[in-house]
């Protein structure tokens, strides 16, 4: 793990690449039927760890996948990996990655006792015949059932995931859902819009004409109908898809990507960013296995990003941070020069479309930028 050594603090990314069923929509690198693959995959990701540097941890996130596919034992050999030698200063965020149809209150209370403080709990719907479209194998029942479990558990800190712009799903719909999803008083909401990613069941469903295409002006209604919900309820809107009900429950995490800082991923498909160099280990879990059985580097690639692209990427991520934006004197402290010397004409163009905000301390975008945000991020990109 080169990054840790580049880096002394970074934020860990373990990947499980392990699902019960493929959902329709989905096309991260993530597997179902490898069953007989995971204890020795659980072995090779802790190989992987503990050969690495040790080094202060600033977060830790177990996605996928379905991390919570594995058992308990293997979830705990993961995190006793992680933690040796590796300071992890009390209170660190820690989350795990669930589908509601793979925990039950003995898992949340074995998760909790494995010092997992965050769950990001994937709903995706409420209503169980989107559900059905989406491929999920958990119902609504069984969403509203897990939520109350972790609760009862003790978790204090949970995130919903859910889904808007579905085939046939109209603004009623978004809202039921949604309404649900307030009802329950999660610390954490991210809402993301549907994107139809080719070879996917669900692109070749729509291809074949067998669903419709999602309507991308009704995707920007629902977006706008979820702004204002969750502002009602006292959410900050703190990036263009997340939602916090405070500071300190934004997904720290996450910050560390959208700020473009220092992570390492471990694990098949993983990958790793730190000081102008990015890697990439090999995607398919059994080739993952046999590299490191033998002994060998899982990198399948690995690329030094030049200044200017570095620059591009941090502006691109930054302005996803509503209020927080790219600050200038971060920018400045990071990369030596004055971003809006660097990005005159860009953000001068930008401002006369109503796309981005400037003031003394920042550049962020406008509530208009929201909409048309891959607009606003291309502009900073190297050509």
């Amino acid at each position: 793990m080169p990054l840790i050594e580049a880096d002394p603090a970074a934020g860990l990314y373990i990947h499980i690449p392990f699902c019960r069923a493929k959902c329709t929509y989905c096309d991260f690198n993530s597997f179902a039927g490898l069953e007989p693959l995971y204890g020795e995959y659980v072995r090779a990701v802790a190989q992987e760890l503990e050969s690495g540097p040790r080094a202060e941890l600033r977060t830790v996130y177990i996605g996928g996948g379905t991390p919570t596919v594995l058992p308990l034992s293997d979830l705990s050999h993961l995190l006793e990996a992680a933690r040796r030698g590796r300071p992890l200063p009390p209170g660190t965020e820690v989350t795990i990655e669930a589908n509601p149809g793979t925990v039950d209150g003995a898992v949340l209370d074995g998760l909790l006792s494995l010092g997992v403080n965050r769950l990001s709990l994937g709903i995706q719907s409420f209503d169980d015949e989107e559900l059905q479209l989406l491929g999920r194998i958990h119902t609504a029942a069984e969403a509203l059932a897990a939520f109350q479990a972790a609760r009862d558990a003790g978790l204090q800190n949970i995130s919903l995931d859910l889904i808007f712009g579905l085939p046939g799903q109209d603004l009623d719909a978004w809202r039921a859902s949604l309404d649900r999803a307030l009802d329950l008083g999660p610390e954490h909401l991210s809402l993301y819009a549907l994107s139809v990613e080719p070879g996917t069941r669900l692109a070749a469903s729509i291809r074949q004409g067998e669903l419709p295409r999602p309507d991308p002006d009704l995707a920007a209604d629902m977006y706008e109908l979820a702004e204002e919900a969750c502002a009602a309820a006292g959410y900050q809107h703190y990036e263009i898809s997340n939602w916090a009900r405070q500071d300190g429950l934004r997904c720290e995490h996450n910050l560390i990507y959208w700020r473009n800082e220092a992570y390492v991923g471990v694990g098949a498909g993983a990958h790793s960013w730190a000081r102008g160099q990015r890697w990439a280990n090999v995607a398919s879990p059994s080739a993952y296995v046999a590299l490191i059985s033998r002994g060998e580097s899982p990198l399948a690639s690995s690329e030094a990003i030049p200044p200017e692209l570095e620059m591009g990427e941090t502006m691109m991520m930054g302005l996803r941070l509503l209020d927080e934006g790219v600050p200038f004197e971060r920018f400045r402290r990071r990369f030596g020069s004055d971003l809006r010397q660097r990005y005159a004409a860009e953000i001068d163009e930008l401002d006369q479309l109503g796309l981005v905000e400037v003031d003394e301390e920042r550049l962020r975008l406008a509530p208009r930028g929201r909409l048309l945000a891959n607009q606003v991020f291309y502009r900073f990109l190297p050509l």
